[in-house]
């Protein structure tokens, strides 16, 4: 018994101790564990940093009665915000990519129960369709609502979450900032949570701007008030290198090769654009141009040139009936070869449009008096301004 009682005893002993050293090995374990979770939560977090940045502008154009101008402005200055961006350089110096919205608004064809408010184009760095929707607009009688249409252009689009995005609003138009049932302050203050800058400009007197609110609803996410004349005429120069550079964004065009469903369509819309900048003035066109020898142009959803250059397309996957005629038929060692003197032709005409744009350039600083136009002025500023702040730098 006595020998029986000093076995249990050993017995017990042994487990108790087996149990706490049990105890402790998985309370280490839980601490590594928890450890290793927080390092792997830590390595999530950095490696989860977008390699892309992002410049992300919506424009909030008010298309009332009186607003022809203003959208006339609108359509020839496109061009001056993405040539702005082709030389810009992130923090981290690689080149942000451009996405822009368009909204409408204070327009009576509009849906009243939708605060007469349209998106036109979510965000999209899709050049000639942006062009296109610019061009669609038409004016009419109606209440705007700016802060409405601000909380909805918040609402709708995807802004993203980093950080170093520059994303910005512009809202033009020329009635009181205060109009509408949903408050500006409200939708300012979305804006900042979302590290949205709303950059207002008042078409007409800049005092009856600050007067009708359109300073302060600037003001409260750290972006610009401008007034300006919409209706002014812009006098731009003529210089002796357009006409060159006309003739080399005809040249240019041939270097598309469109592909797929939308191939045809697509092309006949770069052609279409071309015809509505050349509606509007020489300038125009050749400002397009220059933005059709950048790196911000690229089709690659349409154009074999773009897409060959894009690591997930696969040109054997392409069907016979997807190819253009001048290809149909053809092995695909000659169609590489011949989108390859395609994009070498497009390279060098490009080079040509830039190298002549730089010419054209100092010959507009050298003899301009008031070439830059009203809203020009108004979104160049804001935007290098506002760009610096995110460390944002231009070649």
């Amino acid at each position: 018994m006595k020998h029986f009682k000093h076995l249990m005893g050993i017995t017990l002993f042994t487990i108790a101790v087996g149990t706490a050293y049990s105890c402790n090995l998985k309370s280490k374990e839980n601490i590594d564990n928890s450890n290793k979770g927080e390092t792997a939560l830590l390595t999530t977090t950095v490696s989860e940093k977008p390699s892309k940045q992002f410049v992300k502008v919506a424009l909030l154009l008010d298309t009332s009665n009186s607003m022809d101008g203003l959208i006339n402005q609108a359509k020839a200055q496109l061009w001056d915000i993405v040539n702005e961006f082709t030389y810009a350089k992130c923090g981290n110096e690689t080149r942000p990519s451009l996405e822009i919205a368009l909204y409408e608004y204070g327009n009576d064809n509009l849906a009243s129960n939708e605060g007469y408010i349209r998106q036109v184009i979510g965000f999209s760095s899709d050049l000639d369709e942006i062009s296109e929707k610019l061009f669609s607009l038409t004016t009419n009688g109606g209440e705007e609502f700016c802060g409405q249409v601000i909380h909805t252009s918040l609402k709708q689009l995807d802004w993203g979450k980093n950080a170093d995005d520059l994303k910005m609003i512009f809202i033009a138009g020329n009635e009181p900032f205060t109009q509408g049932k949903l408050n500006y302050k409200d939708a300012t203050s979305q804006a900042k949570e979302k590290d949205v800058i709303v950059n207002t400009i008042f078409c007409g007197n800049y005092e009856q701007g600050i007067s009708t609110k359109w300073k302060n609803g600037a003001t409260l996410t750290g972006g610009e008030y401008m007034a300006i004349d919409h209706n002014k005429q812009v006098v731009h120069i003529d210089t002796p290198y357009d006409d060159v550079i006309i003739k080399l964004n005809s040249k240019l065009n041939t270097t598309y090769i469109s592909y797929g469903a939308l191939g045809s369509a697509k092309k006949e819309q770069q052609s279409m654009q071309d015809s509505n900048a050349a509606e509007m003035e020489e300038a125009v066109v050749v400002k397009r141009a220059v933005s059709k020898s950048s790196r911000l142009y690229k089709n690659s959803s349409w154009d074999l040139v773009d897409a060959i250059e894009d690591e997930e397309f696969e040109l054997a996957e392409l069907n016979d009936k997807d190819l253009p005629e001048e290809l149909k038929g053809k092995s695909e060692k000659e169609i590489t070869s011949y989108l390859e003197g395609k994009k070498a032709e497009r390279t060098k005409i490009q080079r040509q449009i830039q190298d002549l744009n730089r010419k054209r350039d100092a010959y507009i600083i050298e003899n301009q008096k008031e070439e830059a136009g009203e809203l020009e002025n108004a979104l160049l500023s804001a935007i290098k301004n506002q760009a610096a702040k995110k460390n944002y730098k231009w070649d």
